[in-house]
């Protein structure tokens, strides 16, 4: 095996996906093990088998959930403190699904807490000292220059910069790109004067062939498909490898995943994040954490109950039809926190000093104890914990014709809490900025959604989003 072939391995080891997920399985095992070891002198197989159906479980999940968390990143996108506080999450979240796991299994025995917290502590070293050795391994040999692959792109748009951006930021990856194909105007911002600018696609082949080039990338618009049949002409004959991106930047929608469908390859556009298993787990998730809110809160839920008969006359609850998951009409369920009133074909949402407000009903207002109800809905499935809030039929009627991808709030269950409500997007949209700026934050949760990520939102909301300034 050449010295070139060795270089082009290590890179593959280091730097793609999944060999990194094997590394990071093996690291856990081996972590597991060496603390038995080393430090309780003894072998894991002969403790208790809980520590070994724990250490399967663990196994498994990080090599299936890892990915999912976002862990795989490119390392010049992360902060080396965002990357930490991720990995030590996303590993204590293993964990813990671990842990719940392994407790299922009858008659195996007490996990030893000494063991398991040596365990997640070395296993936190080693998972960051071997992104670390990567990382440095990596990049040296592309400092060395070993392995490069020499592009051209062809069409310099918005897709055609943005490969060309992460080609530049993920230098131990190897590709250069050597020339670009496309319009004085897309190039007139190209300011590495040694990329050469390739005016005619029939001049593609002539280049590659006296510049050593390694691949062609083509990220044509879909406005210039027309082109691609003259392109197919002229590099008919031209013995490098062609990548096609397709160009769905230039579409708005809130995916862009590739998958192979009916065994042809195809682009979703409009699923959202949490689909497919790990939707199924946040829906078992969301019922199980709604459970236990609904027994440990059964106090509160009363004493709230008999608070609101003695300040008002009228039910306990307030009921109004939302859009849940796919338009599809559910109840939602409140405290009441207002007098009874009527409302003939309008909603008025509430605002400050709004006199309809009971005295007990500003305070669950301010606190969001009135959403507590919501529960219920959680557990009838109507709704998940995190995700968009639900408005009234309404606002949906009238902002789905204001602003562009309103609607597609809804390709995911509504929350009761979400990343829009964490960063104080909550209460009265009286303009068009405030809601326009709540759906920026919802679409981002649906495109971006992990396990993690509702962690996170779960957390801000438990310690400092159940009031706010703009909740009236």
């Amino acid at each position: 095996m050449s010295h070139s072939t060795h270089l082009t391995f290590l890179q593959y080891v280091l730097g793609q996906e999944l060999p990194r997920r094997i590394a990071d399985t093996a690291i856990l095992a081996i972590a597991a093990n060496a603390v038995a070891y080393f430090v309780f002198h003894t072998n894991l197989s002969e403790a208790a088998p809980v520590h070994m159906v724990l250490l399967y479980f663990c196994c498994v999940l990080a090599f299936m959930l890892f990915a999912k968390l976002d862990l795989y990143t490119a390392w010049p996108e992360r902060p080396a403190s965002a990357t930490f506080v991720r990995l030590a999450a996303s590993w204590a979240l293993v964990l813990i699904l671990g842990i719940f796991m392994s407790r299922m299994v009858p008659g195996i025995g007490r996990i030893s807490h000494h063991w398991l917290l040596y365990w997640y502590l070395t296993s936190m070293v080693l998972l960051l000292l071997y992104r670390f050795a990567s990382f440095v391994a990596l990049t040296r040999m592309r400092k060395q220059g070993f392995n490069f692959k020499r592009v051209i792109i062809v069409g310099y748009g918005e897709t055609g910069q943005e490969m060309h951006r992460r080609a530049l930021q993920q230098p131990w990856i190897g590709y250069e790109v050597n020339a670009v194909v496309g319009s004085a105007e897309q190039t007139e911002n190209l300011q590495d004067a040694n990329i050469a600018r390739i005016n005619k696609l029939e001049d593609i082949h002539a280049y590659v062939s006296a510049n050593q080039i390694d691949e062609i990338w083509i990220t044509l618009p879909m406005s210039a498909a027309a082109q691609l049949r003259p392109l197919q002409i002229h590099l008919r004959n031209t013995l490098v490898d062609i990548r096609w991106v397709p160009d769905t930047m230039a579409i708005q929608m809130i995916s862009r995943r590739m998958t192979n469908f009916l065994g042809t390859p195809t682009v979703e556009l409009n699923r959202p994040a949490p689909s497919g298993a790990r939707g199924i787990c946040k829906h078992l998730l969301d019922k199980l954490f709604a459970l236990v809110a609904l027994t440990a809160l059964t106090p509160l839920f009363v004493a709230i109950g008999v608070a609101i008969k003695i300040s008002s006359p009228g039910p306990v609850f307030f009921k109004q039809v939302r859009l849940g998951l796919n338009g599809k009409k559910f109840m939602i369920y409140k405290f009441r926190s207002m007098k009874l009133h009527q409302e003939h074909n309008k909603v008025t949402q509430a605002t400050q000093g709004d006199p309809r407000i009971t005295r007990i009903g500003q305070f669950l207002r301010r606190t969001s104890l009135d959403e507590l109800p919501q529960f219920i809905n959680v557990l009838l499935g109507d709704m998940s914990v995190i995700g968009p809030r639900p408005h009234a039929l309404q606002h949906n009627q009238m902002y789905e014709e204001l602003l562009d991808l309103y609607m597609v709030r809804h390709r995911v269950k509504p929350g009761i809490t979400g990343w829009a409500q964490i960063h104080g997007h909550r209460g009265e949209t009286d303009t068009l900025e405030k809601m326009e700026k709540r759906v920026q934050f919802d679409l981002h949760y649906i495109q971006n959604w992990s396990f993690l990520m509702d962690f996170r939102i779960l957390l801000w909301t438990a310690f400092k989003g159940w009031s706010g300034k703009t909740a009236y």
